[in-house]
């Protein structure tokens, strides 16, 4: 086993993989984590912007795993809020599950799960909600064809839809290669070009046939229409719990979730002050610039602060949530040519939001003053738009004025694009006209606005992404060195799955462990391995004791 007494680790970046690492570290062994965060917020992309007492969150984080140690690890440190449900017993993963410890002490104390009225440190339990507006109209997501997407289609686009999805499992592509092949094979050809194709290459910027299948399988997985429609009419027909995590529904059709009361920033800023409070040390405003090896280890890092101040950091570990690009072209001895080439072939989308705060929308449920839905895919082909989000409805904390509707429309663009570069007032103005354009809220109705810039949101599956693998060798025969996050192994996961890279590679360093294949397989399964690897079994448990104690 390794030692673990000593020693310092030096985590670059404070992102959900970065952070988990950290109180891991500090949790589970003697080595100090050392946090080197380039910007002066934590939770990278799963942070909160309050903007007036407004927040946003930068593209909307459903707090849903199918892991359980991720699940307890996010209610141990936020409580779930007291229900209506007798007991306050959470029903998971096909499981009655018993209070998490930290709320089980509230309630001995005082008598109560958290009340989110009164307490912050709370997790909400929230509906799913997610449509498709096309056609100017509201279709369901995940879709169904009941008689409301029948009627927003009209028989003769439905019966074409119908014909070819028959086509499509009749006859599916094979080999199976490209996401357009994904999206056909599970939906038909005829509603991927109506609900898919759109908004998915408004994401990436390039065809679906020249995107890599390996997206979907990611990040769809196991969802069809076929799924979809079983979904449907058990839901009609059959009996169920009302579950906060189901084990064994695709994460696309999820009917409720977790969510921080003020956000996911929440979270990770009530993480960071626990990693302070238990010793960790997170430095912002420094950015890497220099990663120093000798033989089959990183000795440390050296990185610049805003003020221009260099400094090494020795390191006994090193985490790197860094865009694998950036990881790469620090290295003090240069990387194989090979590897600098699959390097600089990667790609990334970067993203925009801008937070509208209204009066009202135009469109909303019958009966009601808003939409019911989180966020909302705009697949419309003549605005730039790609998806709204709606704060009111993932948390009312979320909003300054519950009167008043707080909304994110949503930009996929490059950093060289003309629309990264446009001044904020342009992209309100740009904002307004689409929204008014679609129907969806009257300029006249706006009350203010802000804009939100997020580099690097998306690593792509296409550019050099296929020979990837060279890199991984690289970086691997570092045994110290773990890639641990979404940019930082240049891989679409949530952030449970980034959580999960980070507890992986925590119980590799305890374990003596220098195989990495563990922590790469996290989220290319659909279980995430837990069945066998996600809690740790006795015996990692008790090396774990023992490096602590």
């Amino acid at each position: 086993m390794t030692d673990t007494s000593r020693g310092t680790a030096v985590i670059i970046g404070a992102g959900p993989a970065g952070l988990t690492a950290a109180l891991e570290l500090l949790r589970r062994t003697r080595i100090k984590p050392l946090i080197l965060e380039k910007s002066s917020y934590m939770g990278g992309i799963s942070r909160t912007v309050n903007y007036k007492g407004n927040r946003i969150d930068i593209g909307g984080h459903r707090f849903f795993s199918k892991s359980d140690r991720v699940m307890d690890w996010w209610t141990s440190l936020l409580p779930v809020e007291q229900t209506s449900e007798a007991n306050q017993r959470l029903v998971y993963q096909n499981q009655e599950r018993a209070l998490t410890a930290r709320t089980a002490a509230l309630l001995a104390q005082n008598g109560a799960a958290p009340d989110p009225e009164f307490d912050d440190l709370v997790m909400l339990v929230r509906p799913r909600k997610s449509r498709i507006f096309y056609l100017r109209k509201l279709f369901d997501y995940p879709l169904t064809l009941n008689l409301a997407t029948l009627r927003n289609l009209g028989m003769f686009r439905a019966l074409q839809a119908g014909l070819s999805y028959m086509a499509s499992s009749m006859r599916p592509i094979r080999p199976e290669t490209t996401l357009e092949d994904f999206l056909i094979n599970r939906f038909g050809r005829h509603l991927y070009r109506t609900f898919f194709k759109s908004y998915t290459e408004k994401v990436w910027g390039v065809p679906c046939d020249q995107i890599s299948a390996e997206w979907g399988a990611q990040r769809i997985k196991g969802l069809s229409l076929r799924k979809a429609l079983a979904h449907h009419f058990k839901k009609l027909f059959g009996s169920h719990a009302a579950e906060i995590g189901q084990k064994d529904t695709e994460t696309s059709l999820i009917e409720k979730f977790l969510y921080p009361k003020l956000g996911p920033g929440q979270l990770w800023e009530e993480v960071a002050s626990r990693v302070r409070a238990e010793g960790g040390e997170i430095l912002t405003g420094w950015t890497v610039c220099g990663i120093h090896t000798a033989g089959d280890r990183v000795t440390g890092v050296t990185a610049r602060s805003d003020a221009g101040e260099q400094f090494f950091f020795p390191a006994q570990q090193v985490f790197s949530t860094m865009p694998v690009k950036e990881l790469v072209q620090a290295f003090d001895s240069p990387a194989p040519p090979e590897v600098c080439e699959v390097s600089q072939g990667l790609m990334y989308r970067d993203f925009i939001t801008v937070g509208l705060l209204l009066k009202r929308l135009n469109i909303r449920e019958q009966g009601e003053k808003l939409l019911k839905d989180n966020w909302i895919y705009i697949q419309e082909p003549d605005v730039l738009v790609g998806r709204m989000q709606i704060f009111n409805n993932w948390s009312p904390y979320m909003v300054g004025d519950p009167d008043k509707v707080w909304i994110g429309l949503e930009y996929f663009c490059n950093d060289t694009d003309e629309l990264w570069h446009k001044p904020d007032q342009e992209m309100i103005a740009l904002a307004l006209q689409e929204i008014e354009r679609m129907g969806i809220a009257a300029s006249a109705d706006y009350l203010d606005a802000t804009v939100i810039r997020m580099e690097k949101t998306y690593p792509a599956y296409f550019g050099t992404y296929d020979r990837f693998h060279v890199i991984r060798e690289f970086v691997d025969r570092y045994h110290n060195l773990f890639l641990v996050g979404r940019n930082g192994m240049h891989k679409y996961n949530n952030q449970d799955h980034s959580m999960l890279t980070a507890m992986t590679a925590v119980d590799n360093i305890i374990e003596g462990r220098r195989d990495k294949a563990n922590i790469w397989a996290v989220n290319t399964e659909m279980d995430y391995h837990e069945s066998r690897g996600d809690v740790p079994d006795a015996a990692s448990q008790e090396r774990a004791a023992t490096a602590v104690s």
